[in-house]
């Protein structure tokens, strides 16, 4: 556990602050998860499903092996405790509204002068500075919108559609984690930590960098477009004969052209006047589509694959949930692991996206229940029985 030592804590709600708190607990981080009294909403993710689901895989994603706290902030008890907690941790992790955490005197400068090698980590939908910075933000509004990334990937023409969950908020974690890393580093040479801020923004323009740059460069950038009218007909989606889907991605040079020609049958279609370029084959996309989809067309899936694996080409099956679920490359990847259920069994679920051989951890604890562990950490802060019942009996603690 390659983190082990590192003190995090988290005060943080939704995905991606927490799911950066979480990748680090799964590295061996000890993460102190602190809510308010309500508790962070993933808890109840699926409270409105029309029928009654009695697991959160949601929620346990980016909070297992974490221990929880419940402390009101607006009480003072509950401020000087979260306070307590922040003097004695490596990391404070947070994403609610600076503005909020100044007026309960949780901000950077001040935690950071009671614990001058503390990191402070800020994860906001727009940044701390600018004339949006106070607005609230989601993956789906700052990261996939607002920066974006959903114009960009809907082909020309077509309505933008909505983004899976978590899918911005999980890159900004890994920003975040990112982030922190660095800062311990510095901190490391200089012996004090510092302010570190990530967003959903910053982190959706960074995802679609790659474009973003020809943009930011010639001042135009060409749209996506359909499967039908690709701007690269051989890095393309094809289907074969049993109705699977696969992606083929050449890398570049008409070599790998001529190997796609011949593992589809056509090898002829090397020779062809209309693609013997790569400026030919974008002229004529529509009709190498057109050969590719029905050369593809005419072979099962096992066969394609066979021929492609010893073409040694580039290409991947597009798969459904449930299959990446039975993958077992997936497996092998390290992208799963089990997770405790609390009753004694583990279920399956996915892994923070790094292998540290040798150091590895296949099996993580469960996620804790709202303010399973108050007492406890508060009386390792120093707080007695009799003080922690008064903190419970003003609402400070739960």
């Amino acid at each position: 556990m390659v983190l082990k030592g590192l003190k995090v804590v988290e005060f943080a709600s939704y995905i991606a602050a927490p799911g950066a708190a979480g990748v680090m607990a799964d590295w061996g981080a000890e993460v102190i998860k602190v809510e308010r009294p309500q508790g962070d909403p993933m808890r109840h993710v699926f409270a409105d499903a029309k029928s009654e689901i009695s697991i959160n895989p949601t929620f346990d994603l980016d909070n297992r092996g974490k221990r929880a706290v419940v402390l009101d902030i607006s009480k003072p008890e509950g401020r000087d405790a979260l306070a307590r907690l922040a003097a004695e941790a490596d990391v404070f992790l947070t994403n609610v509204r600076p503005a909020s955490l100044k007026r309960a005197g949780l901000d950077d400068v001040t935690l950071r002068a009671a614990n001058p090698r503390l990191v402070y980590a800020v994860v906001t939908g727009y940044g701390l500075e600018g004339p949006d910075a106070h607005l609230p933000g989601f993956d789906v509004t700052a990261f996939w919108s607002r920066a974006g990334v959903a114009r960009m990937h809907a082909p020309k023409g077509q309505d933008p559609h909505i983004l899976r969950t978590g899918v911005g908020d999980h890159m900004t974690s890994l920003a975040t984690v990112s982030a922190i890393l660095a800062a311990l580093y510095e901190r490391e040479r200089t012996g004090e930590g510092r302010l570190v801020q990530t967003s959903l923004l910053a982190t959706g323009v960074y995802a679609v960098s790659s474009d973003l740059a020809v943009q930011l460069a010639m001042g135009k950038l060409a749209s996506n477009r359909p499967r039908s009218d690709p701007f690269d007909p051989v890095a393309n989606f094809y289907k074969s004969r049993d109705e699977r889907w696969f992606v083929l991605n050449p890398r570049g040079a008409s070599k790998d052209f001529a190997l796609i020609t011949e593992a589809c049958g056509r090898p002829e279609l090397a020779t062809d006047e209309r693609f013997v370029s790569g400026k030919l084959r974008r002229v004529n996309n529509r009709a190498l589509v057109a050969e590719f989809d029905a050369a593809f067309g005419a072979l099962d899936f096992e066969e394609i694959a066979r021929r492609l694996n010893a073409a040694d080409l580039v290409w991947a099956p597009v798969q459904t949930p449930a299959e990446v679920a039975a993958d077992p490359q997936v497996q092998a990847a390290g992208a799963i692991v089990e997770v405790e259920d609390g009753h004694g069994g583990t279920f399956r679920s996915p892994a923070a996206p790094a292998r540290f051989p040798g150091a590895d951890s296949d099996r993580r604890p469960a996620s804790p229940r709202l303010g399973q562990h108050t007492h406890e950490v508060l009386a390792e802060l120093g707080y007695s029985a009799a003080q922690i019942e008064a903190m419970v009996a003003a609402g400070a603690a739960v």
